[in-house]
C-alpha cells in the first residue's frame, strides 16, 4: 500500500492519495512498520482522509514523494526542493524553481530584478491529468494558497514604475490570478483555489511565465496554450525536434502572454 500525503485537515488526520484503493474503507487499517494508519473517509476518486496513532515516525518511514517517472531514489532528497522553499505542506515541487539556484538568485538581484514569495500547497489539482472527454468538463481540486501583504506591494509597486510580472511556476500563475485585480494588481489574502486557467481565460496579473516542457493531457499544459496562444505549438515542437527534456528535472523556457 502507498499513501501520498497531500494535505492536514483542520478536523486532524490528512486527506491522502491511496494506491491501490479498491479495498479501501472506512475502518481500514494500514500498518507501515511502528505506524498504524486507519481510514477515516473515502475513497473518492482514490482520495481518503486518514489519521495515524504515531505521526513522529512518519518522516523516517516515509520518503519524498517523487513522480512515477523518477525511478530510483534520489540520492540527497534536497535535489527536488527548491532553494527557497521555507515549509512543509505541498505533495509535489513546484518544479519550475527547481531552476533556480542562489547563484542565480544573487545574479538576478544585482540586476535589479526584484523577488517576492506566493505560497500555495501544491495537491492532487496540480498534478491529476484530464480525463474528461471536453476540457471545460475537468474539475480542479482545490488547493490553499496565500499572498502576503509584502508582495502584493511589490506587485503594485511594479505595475506603478511599468513593470512586468514574472511567475516561476504554473503555481505561482494559479495563485496570482486567484486574487488578481482588474488593474493587474493582487489582493493580499488565504484562500483554497480551484481555478482552471484555460484557453479563453483572462491573466490579469502575470506578463511572463517560466515553466518545464508538459506532458499532454495534464491541466498545465492547457494553461500553457492559454497563456501563449497559438505559439504554445511552436515551442513544444522546437522543444521535440532539439531533444528537449520534459518533466520536473527537464528544461525550462520562458513565455511572454499574448497580447
Amino acid at each position: 500500500m502507498e499513501l501520498l500525503l497531500l494535505s492536514r485537515r483542520a478536523q486532524g488526520g490528512w486527506t491522502a492519495l491511496v494506491s491501490p484503493a479498491r479495498r479501501m474503507r472506512p475502518g481500514v487499517v494500514i500498518t507501515f512498520g511502528e505506524v498504524q494508519a486507519v481510514i477515516i473517509e473515502g475513497p473518492d476518486d482514490g482520495v481518503v482522509a486518514v489519521e495515524f496513532n504515531d505521526e513522529r515516525h512518519l518522516e523516517e518511514i516515509g520518503t519524498v514523494p517523487l513522480p512515477p517517472y523518477i525511478t530510483e531514489e534520489l540520492d540527497d532528497p534536497e535535489r527536488y526542493q527548491t532553494v527557497y522553499a521555507d515549509r512543509v505542506g505541498s505533495a509535489a515541487a513546484p518544479t519550475a524553481g527547481l531552476h533556480f539556484t542562489p547563484a542565480v538568485l544573487a545574479s538576478l538581484q544585482q540586476r535589479g530584478i526584484r523577488r517576492a514569495a506566493v505560497e500555495l500547497e501544491v495537491g492532487i489539482g496540480t498534478f491529476r491529468p484530464i480525463t474528461a472527454d471536453r476540457i471545460e468538463d475537468h474539475v480542479m481540486h482545490r488547493e490553499r494558497c496565500r499572498i502576503i501583504d509584502e508582495t502584493a506591494d511589490a506587485i503594485a509597486d511594479t505595475r506603478q514604475r511599468g513593470g512586468r510580472v514574472v511567475a516561476v511556476g504554473t503555481t505561482t500563475v494559479r495563485t496570482l490570478e486567484t486574487f488578481a485585480r482588474d488593474d493587474g494588481t493582487v489582493d493580499a489574502g488565504e484562500t483554497e483555489t480551484d481555478l482552471f486557467l484555460r484557453p479563453g481565460s483572462t491573466f490579469r496579473v502575470v506578463d511572463v511565465l517560466v515553466t518545464n516542457f508538459h506532458v499532454p493531457g495534464s491541466s498545465l499544459l492547457v494553461m500553457l496554450a492559454a497563456f501563449m496562444g497559438p505559439e504554445w505549438k511552436t515551442a513544444y515542437d522546437t522543444a521535440l525536434a532539439r531533444g528537449y527534456r520534459f518533466l520536473s528535472f527537464g528544461d525550462a523556457m520562458l513565455c511572454e502572454r499574448q497580447s
